[in-house]
């Protein structure tokens, strides 16, 4: 099935709906899309694949299968602009599974997800993130701070064992052992409830084209009561392997953006010294070209609008 924009092409039937962001996908979305039946075992399932005005073979490969239904947004919105359209194109008052295009779900990935919101206060469960050898992608995060920022800079991957106060990314894998609540963890793959995704509503696409949605998406979450569950058993393996070998204009908007989610929901003495921080970070690496040009971003501020020409690139496969 093809859809326009905003078209409602669900059912009530569905128990969980799946929306998938794809741009420039031909390489990966097969294998994605062939993973969710045995992933999401003993569930009634639909898949909407928002399609960000892909130039390669991407569209063309979904409307071959019957098993998705193809959004085409017909311009590049980004990824939460994505989501907000694939949320519009969902009918019924389901839970919403929001997935990157690089990824395999192993088998029974979405049911274990979906029983963790057999707890009413759980809005968001998380899966465990792999690479492409299996082994265990850091993805969940604290929520940022000058302090944790300050310690990143100064210690980046060295030392995981510091206090958590030092550090954004929770690096002690012990932790990824167990179930738990989090502040928020890497965007890829999560599991809204209907109850959280009908409160906190739209992701904020104005502030965020891509890069620090999810962190703001996680904060309204946990701002309107509800929590963030991490949940090991549901294993999904990210082809993308994160964000190496992004584009220098990525790796500036992925800061800069690190700044404009600090600043929505802080004052300016501290947003400051969260953006003196990591200022410093780039400051300290700027031996690096594509650091240099992070920070050269992050001291201009007159052109953190016209950052990668506006809308013009998607997220970057990888997370």
């Amino acid at each position: 099935m093809t859809a326009q924009g905003g078209v409602n092409v669900s059912s009530p039937e569905f128990e969980c709906a799946i929306v998938v962001v794809s741009f420039n996908s031909a390489q990966h979305i097969e294998r994605l899309l062939d993973s969710l039946p045995a992933a999401a075992a003993g569930l009634r399932i639909q898949c909407i694949v928002v399609d960000n005005d892909s130039r390669d073979e991407t569209v063309s490969i979904l409307r071959s299968r019957s098993d998705v239904t193809v959004v085409e947004a017909g311009q590049n919105l980004g990824y939460a602009g994505a989501i907000n359209l694939g949320r519009k194109a969902v009918g019924c008052a389901c839970p919403l599974l929001i997935l990157n295009s690089d990824l395999v779900l192993e088998a029974g990935a979405i049911t274990q997800l979906y029983r963790a919101l057999d707890d009413p206060a759980v809005g968001v469960a998380l899966p465990m993130l792999l690479d492409d050898d299996g082994g265990l992608y850091l993805s969940l995060r604290r929520e940022p701070s000058p302090a944790r920022a300050l310690g990143d800079a100064l210690f980046g991957s060295r030392l995981p064992w510091r206090p958590g106060g030092l550090s954004e990314t929770v690096r002690d894998r012990h932790v990824y052992r167990v179930q738990h609540d989090a502040d928020w963890g890497g965007g890829a793959a999560l599991l809204v409830s209907a109850a959280c995704n009908d409160a906190v509503g739209d992701w904020d696409d104005m502030r965020f084209f891509l890069y620090s949605e999810e962190t703001d998406f996680a904060a309204r979450v946990r701002l309107h009561g509800y929590r963030v569950r991490y949940v090991p058993e549901a294993r999904i393996r990210h082809e993308g392997g994160g964000s190496s070998g992004q584009s220098a204009a990525l790796a500036a908007l992925m800061a800069v953006n690190r700044v404009r989610y600090y600043e929505k929901y802080h004052r300016r003495p501290s947003t400051s010294l969260f953006r003196a921080a990591v200022v410093l970070h780039y400051l300290l690496r700027s031996t690096n070209p594509e650091d240099r040009v992070t920070l050269r971003a992050l001291l201009w501020r007159p052109a953190w609008a016209g950052l990668l020409g506006g809308r013009t690139v998607s997220r970057a496969p990888a997370r």
